[in-house]
């Protein structure tokens, strides 16, 4: 009885490897969970697109359920990511190192935008010009948000510090009010907010730096990443296409925004003027821009004792999905 030649050890090689990929394939193209949860947000306007035309609902199938979670900011969002209310998390990208930070095992996987968001406002009549003015004055802002974060980066360009001013921690919408009312000489805004106060209020930007702004974000906890990357790239090829989508058609974006939101249309649109969709990946930039606000998380005590900032912004930004996701676009 004649046997068959033995097999180069390379060959074999080859031979059990493409066994393997023909076991696994299968398996990982099916590797959806049966409802994939995702919030949806003012602040994250492709998201809005996404829940608006059902793209990622098409694409996944009828076995896998989609659901959406209104979130109305970072902090919450977080939450719902962190206690599996959502899979996938919209936030300031300041607020995922924060989270990182203090023990959630969270994972950066998508620039949604980078927003000019926050800035420093004033009534339309207050006689402050400068950030040198601020000094003894009172400045509404929410603690450990980007507006918050952005008052003392900016603050200290000009050598100032927390104790130099009043800060006031009221919620984004009860700033506006105050600011409106004259109970606080300064609001650390946040949009749609901010736009709507200008254009309503007359209320006036006194100083804005785009540097001082953190980049919005998509998050997963590590878990999840782990036992559904194909979901990941799902979710993602979707948020693509909205992104392309808003690209093409900033009034429909803008008329959108607006309807979601219920404010008037020229809010949003002044709102998506400072909003730029241009960059979607993950990197160094963003890793740049994150690791230069750690000196002020470790001075205001945002991160625990001993927390290596820069470390954990390494460890949150996650290239691989994204990359994988564009090139395919």
């Amino acid at each position: 009885m004649r046997h068959a030649p033995a097999l180069h050890p390379f060959a074999r090689l080859l031979a059990l490897a493409a066994a393997a990929l023909a076991l696994v394939a299968p398996a990982r193209a099916a590797e959806l969970p049966k409802e994939l949860k995702l919030d949806y947000a003012y602040y994250s306007p492709t998201s809005l697109v996404l829940k608006r035309f059902g793209w990622l609902e098409q694409s996944v199938g009828p076995d896998t359920r989609v659901s959406w979670v209104f979130s109305q900011g970072s902090n919450r969002s977080l939450e719902y990511l962190n206690s599996g209310a959502v899979d996938f998390a919209s936030t300031a990208g300041l607020a995922a190192v924060l989270s990182r930070a203090n023990g959630s095992p969270i994972k950066t996987v998508y620039i949604a935008s980078r927003p000019e968001w926050t800035a420093l406002v004033v009534g339309k009549d207050s006689p402050i010009r400068t950030l040198e003015d601020l000094k003894g004055k009172k400045i509404a802002a929410t603690k450990g948000t980007d507006p918050f974060l952005f008052t003392l980066r900016s603050l200290a360009t000009v050598g100032l510090g927390k104790n130099d001013v009043e800060l006031v921690h009221l919620q984004h919408p009860d700033g506006r009010t105050a600011l409106e009312k004259g109970e606080v000489d300064a609001w650390a805004g946040l949009d749609p907010l901010l736009a709507a106060s200008q254009l309503q209020a007359g209320s006036r930007l006194l100083h804005r730096n785009l540097e001082f702004n953190s980049y919005g974000v998509l998050n997963v906890t590590e878990k999840f990443a782990r036992q559904y990357p194909q979901a990941i790239d799902q979710v993602l090829s979707a948020y693509e296409k909205a992104r392309a989508w808003a690209l093409e058609n900033p009034q429909e974006l803008a008329g959108i925004l607006a309807e979601e939101s219920g404010l008037p249309l020229e809010v949003a649109r002044l709102q998506l003027e400072r909003t730029d969709f241009s960059n979607p990946q993950p990197g160094a930039e963003h890793i740049a821009a994150l690791k230069a606000a750690a000196p002020i998380l470790v001075e205001e005590q945002l991160v625990r004792r001993g927390t290596d900032v820069e470390a954990v912004v390494e460890q949150l930004i996650e290239p691989s999905f994204g990359r994988q996701v564009i090139a395919r676009n």
